[in-house]
């Protein structure tokens, strides 16, 4: 028998508790060993399995977005769009073929609402914010700095994570503040500011560029030097891009394009040289718009098929077509300028990085939309802002929640002019001066023929929407 006193007993406990403690420590320390990668799978802060560095995964995880204005471009200028009209039979539509591509890999929409001029729609989609609140409701009106720009809104809600730069025309400030569009918030521009191209003979070949602040005279086919512009942008950027290309095309002056960018089946190679008031404008204005689809497919051509898969590409027109050029029935009322269809309804096609393929006839977009729509592409976590609401659901699915309304105004010659509001259904224009109003069944109607307002009574159906019209006018105004 062995005896153990008691201070025997307290030194074989403290030996016990040690050797646990020792006991626990080294199974803990073996199971973290086991469990943990291999020493090529490890994982921290800094790396991923495939060595990429953080700031790498941030780049891999945004998508590069394009946004391509064309100047002067409605729906009867647009492949792709059958108007249904027995007015549209004749109807000359120009070869695009990028466009074309664009439509088939991607989303095509019919209810793109725009401006009726090309600053008022810039400006919503710089802000997020119809004319009466950005106080750009006219081409000459220019934009204050203190509104947040897109490109800013993304530097500070993504902590900077994108790349950004506009090329081409801007037309929101004066043509001497060449430091505009920098103090709106936008890393590189280079382009015109106002709305046709600057310089004497206002000319697609000879014209003044701005660039880095600075102004030189520029003797390269503005279409082609935008596009140059833009690829060579593009190529020296190291993280996401969010790329404005606004063309000029199809605006005036109306001329015929050189043959090397045009498409060896473009029937604008046939054509003689432009010579205003002698020359038919509508052939030119078309080939102008097949300059413009070379171009784009150049710039999407420059993309590897890496970068390309990783890249939404955003293709609108920025108002109605020329009255010169239009070709609907009644070009006085459906035209660039015009509050009616033909000026405000324009194209819009979306295609890329995971873009569903089809046509969205049924969803309503306001060119507002664009701002909260780019920067919950870009990641940012906004359903609706200012007056924009992304539609960035719809992209991927049909069923995603859809505007109930669209809103849009026009200045008038020698007063302040009209605004405009629809649902799915109808719509309703008011001149805001007088209080004069018109409305129209859009779907049996769309070339707003007969004024519902001229019956002699309204359905009970007409008389709710044009309540719930009028207080959506309201609201926004």
């Amino acid at each position: 028998m062995v005896l153990i006193n008691s201070n025997s007993n307290y030194i074989c406990m403290r030996y016990f508790k040690s050797f646990y403690t020792l006991f626990v420590f080294t199974n803990l320390f073996f199971i973290f060993i086991s469990c943990s990668p291999s020493n090529g799978d490890v994982l921290n802060d800094d790396e991923d399995d495939t060595g990429d560095t953080t700031e790498e995964q941030a780049a891999n995880s945004k998508p590069n977005i394009l946004l391509i204005i064309a100047d002067d471009m409605s729906l009867d200028a647009t492949p792709n769009y059958n108007l249904g009209s027995t007015d549209f039979q004749g109807v000359q539509k120009p070869v695009m073929n990028t466009l074309q591509s664009l439509m088939d890999e991607g989303l095509v929409f019919d209810n793109l609402w725009s401006y009726a001029l090309c600053s008022p729609t810039r400006a919503s989609i710089l802000t997020g914010k119809h004319g009466v609140n950005s106080s750009v409701l006219k081409p000459g009106d220019q934009l204050a700095t203190s509104f947040v720009s897109i490109q800013k809104y993304l530097d500070t809600e993504t902590n900077s994570s994108y790349a950004h730069g506009v090329f081409g025309k801007w037309h929101l400030s004066s043509v001497t503040d060449f430091s505009h569009p920098t103090d709106m918030g936008v890393g590189t521009f280079a382009g015109n500011l106002s709305g046709g191209l600057d310089g004497t003979g206002n000319s697609y070949w000879s014209y003044n560029l701005v660039e880095n602040g600075a102004v030189a005279r520029t003797d390269a086919y503005s279409t082609t030097k935008y596009t140059d512009l833009a690829i060579d942008w593009k190529n020296k950027q190291t993280k996401p891009w969010f790329l404005w290309l606004a063309y000029n095309a199809a605006h005036t002056p109306f001329h015929r394009p050189d043959d090397s960018v045009l498409d060896v089946n473009s029937p604008s190679r046939s054509l003689a040289p432009y010579v205003e008031g002698t020359s038919a404008p509508l052939p030119y204005y078309l080939g102008m718009l097949e300059a413009m689809d070379y171009e784009m497919g150049r710039l999407i051509n420059s993309m590897s098929d890496e970068e390309k898969a990783n890249t939404v590409i955003i293709f609108i027109g920025d108002n109605g077509t020329p009255k010169k050029v239009a070709q609907y029935a009644n070009t006085s009322k459906h035209r660039k300028g015009s509050i009616y269809q033909g000026g405000i309804n324009v194209p819009m096609v979306i295609s890329g990085n995971g873009v569903r393929i089809g046509r969205e006839s049924n969803a309503l977009i306001s060119t507002t939309d664009l701002f909260a729509t780019i920067a919950e592409i870009g990641g940012v976590s906004v359903s609706s802002i200012n007056d924009s609401e992304s539609f960035k659901g719809l992209l991927y699915d049909e069923n995603a929640e859809k505007r109930e309304f669209v809103y849009v105004e026009v200045p008038g010659d020698n007063n302040n002019g009209s605004y405009a509001v629809r649902n799915a259904t109808y719509k309703l224009i008011h001149e805001i001066d007088t209080g004069k109003e018109e409305m129209y069944h859009l779907i049996n109607d769309k070339y707003e023929t007969t004024d519902l307002l001229l019956k002699n009574a309204l359905s009970t159906e007409e008389t709710q929407a044009k309540t719930a019209l009028q207080n959506e006018a309201l609201r926004v105004r």
